[in-house]
């Protein structure tokens, strides 16, 4: 397949892209793959699994938020089950990848402002903490029952 025609079928079907992609990489063909499309698909993997990462976190600290600071004791269970889903979510993206517990502490902060606008948007009555309560230390995001303290 002439590398036009491998670009085209990039563009008019993936899946068959890919299979295509598999078989020269397994049989070492490297002269035939479609290497810009390649890297950006590579690419996008890392990003997205960083974006993953990143959405779960601030659901994390906005249920985390909820449950250590807004006195409705009726929502407490829901909240603590969400709160125990995104840890459980959180805790296969870094078995899967590691290094990205780094990537938690680097965004923290970020990720706490944005959690800290939304849940303020809900309980506008509630004091909440402009800095983030919660330690940099990813195991105990991933653990610690802060509402018990």
């Amino acid at each position: 397949m002439s590398k036009t025609s491998v670009k085209n079928l990039y563009e008019q079907d993936f899946s068959l892209w890919v299979e295509d992609t598999v078989s020269k990489l397994k049989a070492r063909d490297n002269d035939n793959l479609d290497w810009d499309n390649l890297i950006e698909e590579v690419e996008s993997l890392g990003k997205s699994q960083r974006k993953t990462v990143r959405s779960f976190l601030v659901r994390l600290l906005e249920h985390l938020l909820k449950r250590c600071y807004v006195p409705m004791s009726d929502c407490y269970r829901g909240w603590e089950i969400e709160i125990r889903n995104f840890r459980q979510r959180l805790q296969i993206e870094l078995e899967d990848s590691p290094s990205l517990k780094g990537f938690v502490l680097e965004i923290l902060t970020k990720s706490y402002e944005m959690a800290l606008e939304n849940v303020r948007d809900g309980y506008p009555d509630v004091y909440f903490s402009e800095v983030c309560p919660f330690p940099s230390d990813v195991d105990a995001l991933l653990t610690k029952k802060f509402w018990e303290e």
